[in-house]
């Protein structure tokens, strides 16, 4: 190939501005339920979303009970990152000593209202 026939066949194909409109044409288009995703793509599946709803029904089933284990479980989890080196976090608060704070304020109120609930029950 020489460099006027490279130059033709750039001139008979579309214009970038075409391209980019194409490209977002094809990247835009809304997709329902059934609709496949774009080749390539893996669909986008709400997994949190489930994992969140199951958390709050545990939560209200289980009451402060619920709560202490969750605290409890999250506050290990962290300690031991902490030990291990992890000074920033990719929950919201970031620093790790701020979720341990958290944690521990949870893991608190928990056990209080685990008593006050044992106290209405049992007469404690």
């Amino acid at each position: 190939m020489d460099q006027a026939s490279d130059a033709r066949r750039i001139a008979g194909g579309p214009q970038p501005s075409q391209l980019v409109r194409r490209h977002a044409a094809a990247h835009s288009t809304p997709q329902g339920p059934g609709t496949a995703a774009p080749t390539g793509q893996a669909p986008y599946d709400p997994l949190r979303l489930c994992i969140f709803a199951t958390i709050a029904l545990l939560g209200w089933l289980a009451g402060p009970v619920a709560l202490v284990a969750f605290a409890a479980l999250g506050f290990a989890g962290y300690w031991k990152a902490r030990r291990r080196g992890l000074a920033r976090s990719k929950c919201f608060l970031r620093d790790t000593r701020l979720v341990l704070a958290y944690l521990g304020v949870l893991l608190a109120a928990g056990l209080y209202g685990t008593y006050l609930v044992a106290g209405r029950l049992f007469g404690v």
